[in-house]
């Protein structure tokens, strides 16, 4: 129990640490250092007056040190995230000033009213306390599941790519929207995976697994199966990272999975693949190491949206293609590294599942660009034009800013 003296003291720093929500953590750790001392100076003989007006003094000036620990507790903003954020979104205006689409400006006005809105999104995610979502992972679940059926019964069927919702003209990506949900849900069950004992839940958390991953080959949105499926599981990897048992769980769910996605694949989407299956390898092979300039003749289908990346290196050659696969490197390990910064457990699941839904749709659509893995309606983060994801994209950057930026006042949560 910490003495008046003690409280008093430590009233005094934490006066000078602006970040509130940084007090408790603090004042814990400083009370626990002002205590060990204590113990250590009445060991030597001291009285505890005498201990604990000697703890204080070897502590120092509470004012010194409120302001070292008002440096050290304070948010944090990752401006690297930001600006290769801010890069890549404008990468994503080049196609649109080619002659892909036409007329050019009405296709750059309404991205640009996107890209303000998926700014909007990133700020609104940014600023508020993200530890609050973790209770409510039955509400981001059961969204997802209404949003599943509304986009299954009065959604809009597009060729090739799923159901979308409209909305007085603008077409919304229901099940893009659901990944995000997902994610919060998912991190928030983790967080609280000790509730979810006996045989009975534990069937129960496996349908709630794999109940999306139905849902989603129902729709068509293979590639967001897939995604959603290895977000899941890197997340589930993570917690039970030291668990033999459990990598056993995910390599069979794996392997069933990998299964049943591809058949599904295979089974559903050949006449998608095969109406659409264009010769990539032989346009990217004529592209040069600084290809063709903007204004090209290329007659590419989707050039600005799932077919983007092999119209950047057709235009500005393989330099620019490498370039672009280096930014999205660097801004996926980014996210990745900032996922170990931070203390909190749903925190740094938000933040790792979140590096998995940038990583999967970035590396299929290059690959997808390459000629190599199947031609699906995968966009490309940041870069491919259209307003659902990218709204989606930016929501996601801001919860993992969020939690950068708090990884400094939040108090440890993670399972040892």
């Amino acid at each position: 129990m910490s003495s008046a003296i003690f409280e008093e003291y430590l009233d005094k720093v934490i006066a000078k640490v602006k970040s509130k929500q940084a007090h408790s953590m603090i004042k814990k750790e400083l009370s626990n250092h002002l205590e060990e001392l204590s113990d250590s100076f009445q060991k030597r003989g001291l009285s505890i007056e005498d201990a604990n007006k000697k703890a204080i003094q070897e502590m120092g000036d509470p004012s010194t040190v409120g302001k070292n620990m008002n440096q050290l507790h304070k948010p944090r903003m990752d401006w690297l995230l930001i600006a290769l954020f801010i890069l890549l979104a404008g990468i994503g205006f080049l196609p649109l000033m080619s002659d892909v689409v036409s007329p050019n400006s009405f296709f750059i006005k309404k991205q640009i009213v996107w890209l303000a809105l998926a700014i909007l999104a990133l700020i609104g995610f940014l600023f508020f306390d993200y530890r609050k979502l973790k209770d409510l992972w039955m509400y981001f679940y059961a969204a997802a599941l209404i949003l599943f059926f509304t986009s299954f019964f009065v959604g809009t069927t597009l060729t090739g790519g799923g159901i979308w919702l409209s909305f007085g003209g603008i077409m919304i990506n229901g099940p893009a929207i659901c990944l995000y949900l997902f994610l919060i849900a998912w991190a928030g069950i983790f967080t609280k995976v000790t509730d979810f004992k006996g045989w009975k839940k534990l069937v129960g958390l496996l349908i709630l697994f794999w109940l999306p991953v139905i849902f989603y080959i129902i729709l068509s949105q293979f590639v967001f199966s897939i995604i959603y499926f290895l977000c899941v599981l890197v997340m589930y990897i993570f917690y039970y990272r030291r668990n033999q048992f459990a990598i056993k769980v995910v390599l069979g769910n794996l392997l069933v999975g990998i299964i049943f996605i591809s058949t599904m694949i295979l089974k559903f989407s050949s006449s998608y693949l095969s109406d659409n299956l264009i010769s990539v390898k032989a346009i990217l092979s004529q592209a040069g190491w600084f290809g063709k300039g903007l204004h090209n003749n290329l007659t590419i289908p989707e050039a600005h949206t799932d077919f983007v990346f092999p119209f950047l290196v057709y235009s500005f050659g393989w330099v620019f293609g490498i370039f672009l696969c280096l930014l999205l490197l660097v801004f996926i390990l980014r996210i990745s590294l900032n996922a170990f910064k931070t203390k909190d457990l749903f925190g740094r699941l938000l933040t790792i599942g979140g590096a998995v839904l940038f990583t999967v749709p970035a590396f299929w659509n290059i690959l997808m660009g390459l000629g190599i893995v199947p031609i699906m309606v995968v966009p490309l983060p940041f870069i491919s034009y259209g307003g659902s994801m990218l709204l989606v994209y930016a929501a996601l950057l801001g919860l993992i800013l969020n939690v950068y930026r708090r990884k400094d006042i939040v108090e440890s949560t993670l399972v040892n």
